[in-house]
C-alpha cells in the first residue's frame, strides 16, 4: 500500500512540474510580446509627434 501511494505521489508531482513549465513558457512569450508592443507604440507616438511639428 505504501508503494502504491508513493507511485501515485511521484506521478502527480511529475504532472504538476510539467504543467508549471508550460505555464512559464507561455508567460515568457507574453512578456516578450508585451515589451515589443510597448516599444512599437512609443516609436509610433514619437513618429506622430515628429511629423506634426514639420
Amino acid at each position: 500500500m505504501k508503494r502504491l501511494f508513493l507511485n501515485i505521489f511521484l506521478i502527480s508531482c511529475l504532472v504538476f512540474i510539467q504543467g508549471c513549465a508550460v505555464a512559464g513558457g507561455i508567460f515568457k512569450a507574453g512578456m516578450v510580446w508585451g515589451i515589443l508592443l510597448v516599444v512599437a507604440l512609443i516609436a509610433g507616438i514619437i513618429a506622430l509627434v515628429a511629423r506634426s511639428r514639420k
